[in-house]
């Protein structure tokens, strides 16, 4: 009889025992959030600071200097919202799901996530290393930005959707994306387009 008991009182536990851990997901929610806007916001500002387009507004290191703290907080952000799902206490995910991509059992949009990140990342240790490694090699590295960053955007988007997100987010994120978006594809138009809408002096001969 006792132990009939007992085993309907871990039936019981286990049935109402929550299925998620919600601080730890809140966190690691809040920290995408906060990456993905540091991410946009990142996008643009390198892209305004590579291009002049807003030299004037103030000096070139200003803007260099801005975009670089940008970076590290869309990094900072990032980190903790992948180490977040290691400190779940309820199904938490292995670090080898967390930052190596491709595996068999991990989802097409976490391994988009995880590219993206380690891309970023290692863009920002090169950042570093600039004067010791040549300029066309950095400024290569450099633009691989760009497709991290779609990669980034779509591991946000699907992630939403997945969790219920999206009809709350949209906004915000399309917010946020659409001039990342547009500054970088006004980023390889020709010089002669780009004269015509203004965003850059026109060449006298």
């Amino acid at each position: 009889m006792v132990e009939h008991w007992h085993d309907v009182a871990i039936v019981l536990t286990q049935q109402f025992q929550p299925k998620t851990d919600p601080a730890a997901r809140g966190v690691a929610a809040l920290c995408a959030r906060f990456a993905y806007a540091a991410m946009c916001l990142t996008l643009t500002w390198g892209v305004l600071t590579a291009t002049g387009w807003v030299r004037s507004v103030t000096g070139r290191k200003a803007l260099r200097n801005g975009h670089m703290v940008l970076a590290t907080m869309t990094l900072v952000f990032a980190g903790i919202h992948a180490l977040g799902f290691f400190y779940l206490t309820i199904n938490p995910y292995g670090l080898d799901y967390l930052f190596i991509p491709f595996l068999p059992t991990q989802e097409a949009r976490h391994t988009a996530g995880i590219i993206g990140f380690e891309v970023m990342l290692a863009i920002a240790i090169t950042a570093g290393l600039q004067r010791w490694t040549s300029y066309r090699r950095w400024l290569w590295l450099h633009r691989c930005a760009y497709p991290a960053v779609g990669l980034t955007a779509l591991h946000a988007w699907f992630g939403a959707v997945a969790n219920g997100h999206l009809s709350i987010l949209w906004l915000g994120g399309i917010t946020l994306l659409v001039p990342a978006v547009t500054v970088a594809l006004l980023r390889f138009l020709p010089a002669r387009t780009l004269e015509r809408l203004g965003l850059v002096e026109e060449q006298v001969a």
